[in-house]
């Protein structure tokens, strides 16, 4: 009988990629469903990204590249943090990744030591914690709400560490959540880090991508102390509208950056080499079209905000960032994964439980996708909670 390896046994699969593979069926069955689960970018890529790349393939741009990245790329990387971040990073402190999640991969391969403690705030992305646990660390959770903004403070940061605390993971804008840390609040963490001197990894995959004036600021730009302890996360999917490319990369100190070299040498060798092209151009290029699907995203989120909040029985906080709804559904007495099942099954909406997150009393949508499919969608939502007893 075959014996799988027991880290495999610790670690759920996705429930995002999951659902959304359950969506995708239904729709290939011909049936008419509302999609709020992945959070993929309706848009096309940027035509200019799309030719760079072509160009690439023209050039000859297919064969093995370096581990770390194609040299033009990390240079583009390392000037994009300095200009736009005040990263002090050069090229040799970049490797680029097969997207934002496999940088985080690296990382935890590269870093975590059976036993280490990892700070993850919840809500958290769903992948943070198994990724520790495939490093045989140990997540520790901190739990959040809406009293806080969805936001771990210091004093809970603080009281967190522990000796065998290695590493704290930040994410803003947030996924599932949508809140940005203030400066202010960004400068106050990391004191703490500084003081309690641990590393800090600041997955920003969604900088780009902020509403109402608030402003986004990397941890690492506050000092020194905090440079050398921070570690940045980052790529083209949201932004660019690049999810299929598969381009991410990682940011922090050289030795940590070599080491995650020689994991992604002997796991998927380089990136996608032509790829990286596209990369280039995304960062080089205008960033016009950046703002342009800023502002869909900003329309859709007053649409799909306004229309929830207006049907009894739930309730979510408005985002600051990313592009996600977290939907506050207790009044119901049910758990996420139940409402989710049946607002899938009764009224073709496809959601992710809250659980996912480490807030079984909550949902996420995504308003990535078009208002046609947020207006039917949130009106079949309507339909399912006046059909519930609250």
């Amino acid at each position: 009988m075959l014996q799988l390896a027991a880290r495999v046994g610790e670690v759920p699969p996705s429930l995002t990629l999951a659902i959304a593979a359950k969506a995708k069926a239904m729709k290939a069955q011909g049936i008419d469903v509302c999609s709020f689960s992945t959070g993929e970018p309706d848009f096309d890529t940027p035509d200019h990204i799309i030719t760079a790349a072509k160009l690439a393939l023209d050039s000859g741009k297919t064969k093995y590249g370096p581990a770390a990245g194609e040299p033009k790329l990390r240079d583009a990387i390392a000037h994009k943090l300095r200009e736009e971040n005040n990263l002090p990073y050069q090229a040799e402190n970049i490797i680029v990744t097969n997207g934002g999640k496999h940088s985080l991969y690296n990382l935890m391969m590269a870093l975590i030591n059976p036993g280490d403690e990892v700070i993850i705030p919840s809500p958290y992305w769903l992948s943070y914690p198994e990724m520790v646990k495939l490093a045989s660390g140990k997540p520790v959770i901190v739990k959040t709400d809406a009293a806080t903004g969805y936001k771990i403070t210091p004093e809970q940061l603080n009281a967190a560490i522990t000796p065998h605390t290695k590493l704290f993971i930040l994410n803003s804008p947030s996924n599932p959540t949508g809140m940005v840390y203030s400066p202010a609040e960004i400068q106050a963490l990391a004191q703490v880090v500084v003081e309690r001197n641990i590393l800090v990894v600041s997955d920003e995959i969604y900088e780009k991508i902020i509403y109402d004036g608030f402003q986004h600021a990397s941890i690492g730009s506050f000092g020194e102390e905090i440079f050398a302890r921070t570690i940045i996360s980052s790529g083209f999917a949201k932004a660019f509208s690049m999810t299929g490319w598969r381009i991410g990369y990682l940011a922090g100190p050289l030795e940590l950056i070599k080491a995650a070299s020689t994991v992604q040498g002997h796991s998927t060798s380089n990136v996608c080499t032509f790829a990286q092209y596209g990369a280039i151009a995304a960062l080089e290029s205008s960033q016009d079209c950046v703002e342009k699907m800023r502002l869909a995203f900003a329309q859709r989120r007053e649409v799909m905000f306004n229309l929830l909040n207006a049907i009894p029985g739930i309730n979510c906080t408005k985002p600051d960032g990313a592009f996600y709804m977290f939907v506050n559904i207790a009044k119901t007495g049910m758990t996420s994964l139940e409402f989710s099942d049946a607002l899938l099954e009764k009224q073709q909406i496809a959601v992710i439980p809250g659980i996912a997150f480490g807030a079984d009393d909550h949902i996420r949508l995504s308003y990535a996708t078009d208002l046609a499919t947020i207006e039917k969608g949130i009106e079949r939502l309507d339909k399912f909670m006046q059909q519930l007893t609250i």
